[in-house]
Parts: C-alpha cells; sequence; structure tokens
C-alpha cells in the first residue's frame, strides 16, 4: 500500500505501529512529492533544537540529519558536502567511511546510495549517515556491512542492538518520506533498524537510510516538532536535543494521505 498523492495535510500524521512482541509505537510520517520538493542539507553553525532553528529560520518542515561527533557535540560525524563543498566534520573510521550510506541531493532531487556508488566529489548536497535500510524496495537489515556495531566506540552506543527512537528518510513512489518514531516510555517502544526497515518497505520506501536518532531524533513539519524526543531513562526533551546538521524540505505542498498505515508484509 502506497500514500496516495491527492491533498495538502497541515501535519505529519501518527501512526500507532504494533510489534511483533505485542509492543507498539508511535511512528510520524510526512510524505512529500519529489517533483514539486526541494531538499537541501543544512550544517547549523552551532548545534540547536531542530525547532528552534526551523523557528529561527522560518523553514517549516525539516528532519535530523546525521551523528555528532560524541566527544564534543559540535562536529558532524561522517562526510558532509553543501553546494558541493565539504564541510568540516570527523570522518568516520576506515574502512567504514567509504561504505556508509548517505543521503545525496542534487538539483533538489532526492537519492539513498553507498558512498563509493557516489562520485568522489558529487555536485549538490551529501550527508553520510546510516545504515541504509532498503535498497530496491526490500530491507537489507541482515547484518553489518557498514560496520555500525563494529565501530560503535565511535558513537554512544551500538545503534544497531534493541529498540530506540528512531529517524529515517526515504524515497519511492515519486515520494520522499520523513519518518520518526517515538520510544523509550511505556506507551512507545521505539524500533530496531529491523523493525525501521520493514516499517519504510511498508510505507513504499524503495531506498531508505537511518538518520540520527536517540534523543536526538526530530521531525518538524508546519513550523511544528510532531514527535517526543526522549533521552535515556526516558527523560523527555522538550523542544529536542541540540543537532549539528538537518535535511530542510521546501514544498508546494506536502502529500495527503487516507491510509497511512504501512503496507501488510
Amino acid at each position: 500500500m502506497g500514500i496516495p498523492a491527492t491533498r495538502a495535510q497541515a501535519a505529519a500524521p501518527a501512526l500507532r505501529v504494533p510489534l511483533a512482541d505485542g509492543a507498539a509505537t508511535t511512528v510520524h510520517v510526512a510524505a512529500y512529492a519529489q517533483g514539486s520538493t526541494e531538499a537541501r542539507v543544512v550544517v547549523l553553525r552551532r548545534p540547536e533544537p531542530l525547532a528552534a532553528w526551523c523557528a529561527r529560520r522560518g523553514v517549516a518542515d525539516a528532519i535530523v540529519g546525521g551523528f555528532f561527533q560524541r566527544r564534543s557535540a559540535i562536529l558532524p560525524l561522517g562526510e558532509v558536502r553543501t553546494r558541493g563543498v565539504r564541510r568540516r566534520a570527523v570522518e568516520f573510521d576506515a574502512p567504514w567511511a567509504s561504505l556508509r550510506a548517505c543521503v545525496h541531493i542534487d538539483g533538489g532531487r532526492v537519492a539513498i546510495a553507498p558512498r563509493d556508488a557516489l562520485p568522489r566529489r558529487p555536485r549538490g548536497d551529501l550527508l553520510q549517515a546510516g545504515p541504509r535500510l532498503v535498497a530496491g524496495g526490500r530491507s537489507v537489515i541482515a547484518s553489518d556491512p557498514e560496520g555500525f556495531s563494529a565501530g560503535a566506540h565511535q558513537f554512544d552506543s551500538d545503534i544497531t542492538d534493541g529498540r530506540y527512537p528512531r529517524a529515517a528518510l526515504g524515497v519511492g513512489g515519486g515520494l520522499v518520506l520523513a519518518v520518526a518514531c517515538d520510544g523509550r516510555s511505556a506507551d512507545d517502544a521505539g524500533m530496531t533498524l529491523a523493525e525501521l526497515a520493514e516499517l519504510m518497505v511498508g510505507l513504499g520506501a524503495e531506498f531508505a537510510i537511518n538518520l540520527d536518532g536517540g534523543g536526538s531524533t526530530s521531525l518538524v513539519c508546519d513550523g511544528e516538532l510532531v514527535n517526543r524526543p526522549r533521552e535515556e531513562h526516558g527523560i523527555e526533551l522538550a523542544g529536542g536535543r541540540p543537532v549539528c546538521t538537518a535535511i530542510a524540505f521546501r514544498s508546494a505542498c506536502r502529500v495527503a494521505a487516507d491510509d497511512l498505515a504501512p503496507a501488510p508484509r
């Protein structure tokens, strides 16, 4: 079941998604028509909660971008380029830097691919995050080919292990899908990477990538933070955690949906 492009909607719908063990979580989905949406990678001058940055810069729609260097929480972790220019960031450790997936935006259009499938000096914007969740309409979370478990020392934790609040970006069926799931509370279990990948497939993504999650999970629609970021132990972060990078959207209208429930598997 895809998402029908019909009419503009006011905000990202909240879905209750049941999980295999009887738990559930709340998922927020914003869908944009690829042909009429301009996306761009943003590097914040100083880390700032995404909703606050959007309000200050007059940006209506955005999702958290890639990871940050945990010791300073100032520099992005992974390659970042805007307008073809490489920005200051901490590289992923070898050999993962050449493998981990990226969002590539050229001419406002979004693509998702492994770093080594893109030009060495790509045009437009590039944001390295990962792992890649979906390729060719199928989940590709079967092992750890991008080394997120092996390279967990660069992160707060092993992001491949367990359920967390998560964010993802997908493309498929002429749409760009910006997704955030709540977690770390009694009502919201969060998702594993495999569950997130299956969700993206169910929403119609042909390609999808994991973005920064945990307390950094942030999705802003119509100027409002629609998810509920939480730190460890369930502490809610009013306004969200400061982030270093984001993906901003400018669209004539967000794609509406009469039924955003994931397709049955």
